[in-house]
Order: structure tokens, then C-alpha cells, then sequence
């Protein structure tokens, strides 16, 4: 895994402390030539991981990829999912079994859709957690997913309900029919390492909020550092910069100190903030005597 990621939300208007930058953001993306100009930018800074959701604008990059693998080399997609509003916008678009349709892997549909039914029918949740994953992986065919990760939403709602064979259902699915690792997303660190612990998950990886400030950080700062101290796991660390409420140089300097971070995650609209960002980042880990990758 990358030491430094790059992330989606400034593509699709999310930013946690300003809804008018947000809208801005949303509005100057619109156009897909756009999005990728700032990919490339951040694959020529060192920032080819890019960690996404499974917005349909994503699919659009995924094509552009495999019709130029050239262009994207050292590009790697780490998808997150589910994605909600694209399926709620696909059944109100194309109806029901469009939307079946569109989002379904190519091969087996009869199986899968009878996968489905039994998952309904008897409350597999096994069939429909794995039915549920290869739709969202469809856009990613034939292209290196290294790790897939379960979004914040679905993870700390497994973890509020205690089910902890969940985590294990996913990992398992993950590595066997993609051959990738699990991550999952949290808001809460603390409490997700002892379940992935139970689930047989060892030195697993775990996207959360890791800043200065303890912004969206549950349990605080020194929380993260004795949980991760119990029980090790390859944090990447995102929110580094509390939503714009740090300044990068101190941002980064303090994140890349902290010992449990293995990877950093940011996002940044222009070409110069994210040269700035991914300079800071090797700044600081030089002064570590950490080498870039």
C-alpha cells in the first residue's frame, strides 16, 4: 500500500467544514476532463493510489484507464463501498431490474440473482454481503484493486450492532474472488480494532480521521495511540488537516510523527496544493530517515 493516497471527496462536493467550497467543488467537477486533469497532476506528484467511492464518475475514469494504460501507469484504484445514492438515482432512472442489470457482474446473472433471492428468502446475509460487493467491483474489471474497503457508514453500523462475522464475511470475499485485502473506514478506531481482532482480521487496515486537533477523532487522540498500541494495524491516516482547520506544514508534520500512520490520505483540487502536500509529506519523513517509495 501507498504511503501517500489521494482522495475523492473534493470531486463530488463534500467538505465537512464549508458547504459554499463544497458547492464550488461541485460545480467546477462537473465536467469528467476536469476530474482527471487533478488525477494526473497527483500521479505525476507521487500520489497515484486513489482511494474512491463507486460514484458512476468513477466508472467513466476506470474505462479512461484501461483505454490508456500507458498514461495511468502507477495509477491504482482503492475503491470504497457501498455507495447509496447510486443505487437509490439508478432505480429512480432505470427501475428496478435495469438497475439490476446495470450494476450486476457480466458472467453468471441467473446465479447471482438467485444468489440474491436466497439471500432474501432465507436472511443469508453471506450471499447478499458478496452480491452486494461484486456489483459495486464491476466497474473495476480488469484493473489492480490492492485493498477494497468498506465505507464508514456500513462499518460502524456493524459495529453498533455487534456483528462481528461481517468483517470476516468481507475480508474473506475480498481476498478470495479479487485477491485483495480488506479496509475499512471508520469513525471510530477504538472500538473497531478489538472487533476485527474477533473477526481473526490481524494487523488489519483501517482508514480513520488522524489530526492535531482530535477533529471526528472518537476516543481522542490518545485513545488511537493506546488502541493501536494493544493491537497493531496499518492506519491511513485522512482529515489530516481537519477540514482546512490546520495549517498543511503543521498538519503533516504532526501526522507523519504519529507512529501507528502508514499511509497518508488528502485531497486537493490544483496541482500546486497537492505538489505542496506530497513535498511536506516526504519533507517529513526524510526527517525521520523514511524513504520515499
Amino acid at each position: 500500500m501507498e504511503r501517500i493516497l489521494f482522495g475523492d471527496n473534493q470531486f463530488f462536493g463534500v467538505n465537512h467544514l464549508s458547504e459554499e467550497k463544497a458547492r464550488q467543488q461541485s460545480m467546477r467537477f462537473q465536467s469528467l476532463d476536469a476530474i482527471v486533469d487533478v488525477l494526473q497532476a497527483a500521479l505525476h506528484a507521487g500520489a497515484g493510489g486513489f482511494m474512491c467511492t463507486t460514484h458512476d464518475k468513477i466508472a467513466q475514469i476506470a474505462d479512461r484507464v484501461r483505454a490508456d494504460p500507458a498514461r495511468w501507469q502507477g495509477f491504482t484504484f482503492y475503491p470504497g463501498m457501498p455507495y447509496a445514492h447510486k443505487y437509490a438515482n439508478a432505480v429512480t432512472e432505470l427501475g428496478y431490474f435495469d438497475a439490476l442489470r446495470k450494476f450486476l457482474p457480466r458472467e453468471g446473472l441467473v446465479d447471482t440473482v438467485l444468489r440474491g433471492s436466497k439471500a432474501v428468502l432465507g436472511k443469508d446475509i453471506e450471499s447478499m454481503m458478496t452480491l452486494l460487493v461484486d456489483a459495486e467491483m464491476k466497474m473495476f474489471e480488469g484493473l489492480p484493486t490492492p485493498v477494497i474497503f468498506l465505507q464508514n457508514v456500513v462499518t460502524d453500523l456493524i459495529q453498533g450492532l455487534g456483528f462481528v462475522d461481517a468483517f470476516r464475511i468481507f475480508s474473506d470475499h475480498c481476498a478470495k474472488r479479487y485477491g485483495a485485502e480488506a479496509g475499512f473506514i471508520t469513525m471510530n478506531l477504538p472500538k473497531l480494532l478489538p472487533m476485527l481482532a474477533d473477526a481473526g482480521i490481524d494487523n488489519p487496515i483501517v482508514c480513520a480521521n488522524v489530526n492535531k486537533v482530535a477533529f471526528r477523532m472518537s476516543g481522542g487522540i490518545e485513545g488511537y495511540r493506546a488502541a493501536t498500541a494493544q493491537r497493531p494495524a496499518r492506519v491511513i491516516a485522512m482529515s489530516v488537516l481537519a477540514s482546512g482547520g490546520i495549517r498543511p506544514r503543521e498538519a503533516i508534520e504532526w501526522v507523519v510523527n504519529e507512529p501507528y500512520v502508514a499511509s497518508i490520505l488528502f485531497g486537493a483540487s490544483s496541482r500546486a496544493n497537492i505538489e505542496n502536500t506530497v513535498e511536506l509529506i516526504h519533507e517529513f519523513d526524510a526527517l525521520k530517515g523514511r524513504v520515499p517509495a
